[in-house]
């Protein structure tokens, strides 16, 4: 399978947060959550290295209207409703076509 829609997603915590916006993202990729979907390709968890309230996103997804699909979801709303409680600002996204790349953990 091919990714052919993705985003970045740049998180700002509040203050001291970011580690628990790290372990709550994390659950997007438990069994029901939108990572643990077999149309999301690509699901990484990253934080700055110079701020550790800042939080980035990169998604990878079959299609966007996949990603709409299982975003609508309960689960992925859950999970939505509870990073916005722990943000500081509003997220800031770039969307992309995804063309090669790798990645291993």
């Amino acid at each position: 399978m091919n990714a052919n829609y993705g985003f970045n997603a740049t998180l700002t915590a509040r203050p001291g947060m970011g580690g628990q916006l790290v372990d709550l993202l994390l659950t997007g990729l438990n069994e029901g959550s939108p990572g643990a979907s077999e149309h999301c390709l690509v699901y990484l968890i990253s934080r700055s290295a110079s701020d550790p309230d800042v939080v980035h996103v990169t998604e990878g997804w079959t299609s966007e209207a996949d990603h709409h699909r299982i975003f609508a979801g309960e689960a992925a709303q859950a999970i939505v409703a509870q990073v916005d409680g722990l943000l500081a600002k509003e997220s800031e996204y770039t969307d992309y076509v995804p063309v090669r790349g790798k990645a291993a953990f």
